[in-house]
């Protein structure tokens, strides 16, 4: 009698991921599909997904999906959740998207308290047009615009959206993980399922950034990539809830791996 320990969630598609050896973005579409499934809001959930690696991720997602030109993610999901204010709405961002050209529609969906949901993305990079500094480029880190690391006198500091939209009054649910590591990865799963719940409770804005490997761009090993991600990268991001009104802790969340 064999006991079954691993299969494909249902919202997830039986596709060949695209992505490099290495990058976080498979990982987390198999926790967006398991958490569609769990949550029972697959066949209500609408993404959003800009320009960039996230640009694919219809391929991957077996939900409802709407592209938006590049940073006008909150901007279009905005709109879906008001017109379909039934349906749970998402939209899956990296960082040269969200925290760039999409920095306005962002902070202003936070502070309107649009009651959708972010997956944020953040690799450090522009991951899909070859690895140039963007606004969340770490101090000191090399891309193909700072071969020799990024300078603050000359490039600005690095920066950090999560806690720019903590402030925003309409933001109810922000937390920053990563995916380096099962525990990581675990906890990863946690937050996007209480990002989600939040959106059906209608708290509000809700946003999970996710630092994420892209061992291509930055010249590094999987396993170095999440080595650096770990050591030097959580300095300047550090793994955290940044803000929470739910009143709910993790203890309210499960996942099947705690079982």
């Amino acid at each position: 009698m064999y006991k079954k320990v691993f299969q494909r969630p249902k919202y997830l598609k039986n596709a060949v991921y695209h992505y490099c050896p290495g990058c976080g973005h498979s990982i987390i579409h198999r926790l967006l599909a398991e958490v569609f499934e769990e949550l029972g809001i697959g066949e209500k959930a609408i993404g959003v997904p800009p320009a960039g690696c996230a640009v694919l991720a219809y391929y991957y997602l077996d939900v409802d999906m709407g592209e938006a030109p590049h940073g006008r993610a909150a901007a279009v999901a905005t709109g879906i959740k008001r017109m379909l204010p039934d349906r749970i709405v998402f939209s899956y961002q990296g960082d040269g998207d969200i925290a760039a050209i999409g920095t306005a529609e962002t902070i202003h969906a936070a502070n309107r308290g649009e009651n959708v949901t972010v997956i944020f993305v953040n690799n450090g990079v522009y991951g899909m047009t070859g690895g140039q500094m963007a606004p969340t480029t770490i101090s000191g880190q090399n891309s193909t615009t700072t071969p020799g690391g990024r300078d603050t006198s000359r490039d600005g500091f690095p920066i950090d959206l999560s806690q720019m939209l903590a402030i925003a009054n309409g933001s109810a649910y922000i937390e920053r993980t990563s995916v380096t590591s099962p525990k990581n990865i675990r906890q990863t799963k946690r937050a996007i399922t209480k990002a989600f719940k939040t959106q059906m409770d209608g708290l509000g804005f809700s946003l999970v950034e996710i630092l994420s490997p892209c061992p291509t761009n930055w010249k590094l090993s999987p396993v170095d990539s999440c080595k650096w991600i770990e050591e030097v990268v959580t300095k300047t991001y550090p793994l955290k809830v940044i803000k929470d009104i739910t009143g709910k802790g993790d203890d309210s969340i499960s996942t099947d791996e705690d079982s």
